[in-house]
């Protein structure tokens, strides 16, 4: 089939991505193994760095799912004016950068937060944000939404013909639970929580604001500890490789637990809701509960930030600006390797597991290795900004290949026969059939990775001096000197940055109905 050859510029450029991710990811690993000899070896507060990683991404994962669940069904069952604005507006916190979420979780559920303050007005002790709680909570509002989006998924799949049937047969709701709801759950909560649990362990920002102390730290923040106030290159190596192993293991796990989906549901996904008064009130309930706690933090961050935006100094502007030059930079670089990669993935496998790799290992171990690599060839302070473009766009890979391959799989399966019997080329299949098809989720994938991108501080804390910050970075010395103030202005400038950038690519790529 001449439309199905692809063209040779496909065929390399899908080597040199996956030649230069291996580069990326290996060699960095490579030189973090090499360096771990160098180090003190295993401490007893590396134990505990260990095992609160462990129990936090765990805590994390199972309540974030287990949360996400009665969410996703109430979602799934009910129709209503401004539904898909909300599941949009309910995404957010996975979208905005880490501080700007823990600034308005503080503000929120912090010492001088709305609920310490009602706590305090009948008499009842002060809760503290810091700590283990803190990191579980910070954790749970960031991946919520991927939770409840993944569990959705799962609820759509479901054929609309097999609930009118259940409805018809007078199934009762511990029925529908038993025989259709619970089967599926079991297919899909496994790969949620362990997706979840990935990203909560390989998590750094929301350790370093809200963790801390010898009973709150992570594996990450220990190797930044090391890095920063040591510069104990060999025993931070050696934590980067542990926490690799342990990446690998959570990876290896999430293969295992992952079970693909079969067939592509039923005739139609129009289902029926269940009706009774109790079954529309727990929904009610469940979505109206999950929007307060996603929503209200960003209006405090809003409320407490847009008042003192216009009085930033200037080294945030310009902070302000490298973070969108480095944004754009990975942005692109983002987009010739999912596009390279995607097409490649039309006829082999290898590509979708290749760009998954990039979850095996943090920003922040990957920035380490690539310390190590260019410390004694070049001064690292010269690299920061290209280094934090090219690893923010590896990290963003693994997203932006679930949106992407799965729509080109679809396309190529309803179209391939046609484009075959219009005689058209390779080239000329990828421009009138794949793109159109392609287009909205490509706009998703690369504003995501715009996000993410401006949000960053894993691996730019190890490279930037003084001269060289970005935005994340100005708003934590900020937070870390008690300005409090230009912290709130900054958290606003980056929340408008990260969700302009994301909306104005989707949109701009995607079409004028992409996000509806």
């Amino acid at each position: 089939m001449r439309w199905r050859a692809e063209p040779r510029a496909v065929v390399w450029a899908a080597v040199l991505v996956a030649a230069a991710l291996l580069a990326l990811n290996l060699g960095a690993l490579a030189a973090v193994a090499l360096w771990a000899g160098e180090g003190a070896g295993w401490q007893s507060a590396d134990t505990a760095a260990l095992r609160f990683s462990v129990v936090q991404a765990g805590l994390s994962a199972m309540i974030s799912v287990g949360l996400a669940v009665p969410v996703a069904r109430g979602l799934a069952r009910r129709r209503f004016f401004g539904r898909g604005a909300l599941i949009a507006l309910m995404g957010a916190p996975f979208i905005l950068p880490v501080l700007v979420a823990v600034s308005g979780l503080i503000a929120v559920f912090g010492r001088n937060g709305w609920l310490n303050e009602g706590l305090a007005l009948v008499g009842m002790p002060r809760l503290s944000i810091y700590g283990l709680q803190g990191v579980v909570l910070a954790h749970v509002f960031l991946n919520l939404p991927l939770a409840v989006r993944l569990i959705l998924q799962g609820w759509a799949r479901i054929p609309g013909e097999h609930l009118r049937l259940a409805q018809s047969l007078g199934f009762g709701a511990l029925a529908r639970w038993r025989h259709i709801e619970a089967p599926m759950l079991a297919r899909v909560v496994p790969g949620a929580l362990a997706i979840v649990f990935l990203i909560c362990l390989t998590s750094f920002a929301v350790a370093l604001t809200l963790g801390g102390g010898p009973r709150a730290t992570t594996l990450e923040l220990a190797i930044w500890q090391a890095f920063r106030f040591d510069f104990d290159l060999g025993h931070a190596a050696f934590l980067a490789a542990v926490q690799a192993g342990v990446g690998f293991v959570a990876l290896g796990l999430l293969a295992l637990v992952t079970r693909p989906e079969v067939g592509q549901g039923g005739l139609d996904r129009i289902a029926p809701a269940p009706g009774g008064g109790l079954a529309r009130g727990v929904d009610t309930l469940a979505i109206g509960a999950a929007a307060a706690f996603l929503l209200v933090p960003l209006g405090m961050v809003l409320a407490r930030g847009l008042p003192h935006v216009a009085g930033l100094p200037a080294p945030v502007w310009a902070a302000a600006a490298r973070s969108v030059m480095v944004a754009g930079a990975s942005v692109l670089l983002l987009g010739v390797m999912a596009a390279a990669l995607t097409l490649a993935a039309l006829r082999h496998r290898w590509p979708e597991a290749l760009g998954s790799a990039a979850l095996t290992a943090s920003p922040l171990v990957i920035g380490i290795g690539l310390f190590v690599v260019v410390n004694p060839l070049v001064a690292p302070e010269t690299l920061a900004l290209p280094v934090t473009a090219v690893v923010n766009a590896a990290m963003a890979l693994p997203f932006a290949l679930r949106a992407l391959i799965p729509a080109a799989r679809r396309a190529e399966a309803e179209f391939a026969r046609l484009s075959e019997s219009l005689g058209l080329s390779a080239w000329g299949h990828l421009r009138l059939v794949l793109w159109p098809r392609l287009r909205r989720p490509a706009g998703f994938a690369l504003g995501l990775g715009a996000a993410l991108s401006l949000g960053d501080l894993g691996v730019i804390v190890l490279f930037a001096q003084t001269g060289s910050e970005t935005l994340p970075m100005q708003m934590h010395a900020l937070m870390g000197a008690f300005r409090m103030a230009d912290a709130a202005g900054v958290a606003v400038l980056l929340m408008a940055l990260a969700l302009g950038a994301f909306a104005g690519l989707e949109r701009l790529i995607g079409g004028r109905d992409a996000g509806t």
